[in-house]
């Protein structure tokens, strides 16, 4: 989970975690929760807690996740516009091509920092010692779209190409990502590449 803190003061958390009183304790000690944005169609899992834990924050659902979970409540829709609350504190980006996914892409322009969930990872090559078969999947060691976004995730490479363009445009370093570590420098041009093979008419 990333944990953003908005010009009012409040937190807007991205992609949460399992909530348990840990977090709890660690999310009261940071300050007033405002808003929780669940960033793709894949990140719901434990967004009921939140719900209830905070009543009064905000819930962002991306394209495509109210229907998927009818049981919870969202207050809006993601897309590109961001929305009030950040309106010129954070940018964003539906990553088109990738509906499995739908995943929003956040930009923190003063941080100069990239937010992702599952449209890459960057799990440490230390993981490898799970099994050869989680190497596999997950490609750990590099950072980049894991196999499953590669080769079952992105139906429309030109739409997702596009995207990876709009994402460029932006002046970031640094990448957060769900999963893995995070990339403190030199985040632009590890996400070009990362990319690159949208172009590579053989894959």
């Amino acid at each position: 989970m990333t944990c953003i803190r908005l010009a009012d003061g409040r937190l807007l958390l991205h992609s949460p975690v399992k909530f348990d009183p840990a977090v709890r304790h660690s999310l009261e000690e940071l300050g007033e929760i405002g808003a929780i944005v669940a960033p793709n169609k894949l990140h719901h899992l434990f967004l009921a807690d939140y719900v209830t834990s905070y009543p009064d924050a905000r819930i962002y659902a991306a394209p495509g996740l109210a229907e998927k979970r009818p049981d919870l409540r969202f207050d809006a829709q993601l897309g590109d516009e961001p929305q009030n609350e950040w309106r010129g504190q954070l940018e964003q980006h539906l990553f088109r091509g990738a509906l499995a996914l739908n995943e929003v892409v956040f930009f923190h322009p003063a941080t100069r920092t990239l937010v992702l969930a599952d449209l890459a990872f960057n799990i440490p090559k230390e993981a490898r010692a799970r099994s050869p078969l989680f190497c596999f999947l997950w490609d750990v060691g590099h950072f980049g779209p894991h196999f499953f976004v590669r080769r079952r995730g992105i139906r429309d490479r030109q739409a997702a190409r596009e995207s990876v363009k709009r994402i460029l445009r932006w002046d970031f370093d640094r990448i957060v990502v769900s999963h893995g570590h995070v990339i403190e420098r030199g985040g632009h041009e590890q996400f070009a590449a990362a990319f690159a093979f949208l172009s590579d008419r053989r894959q």
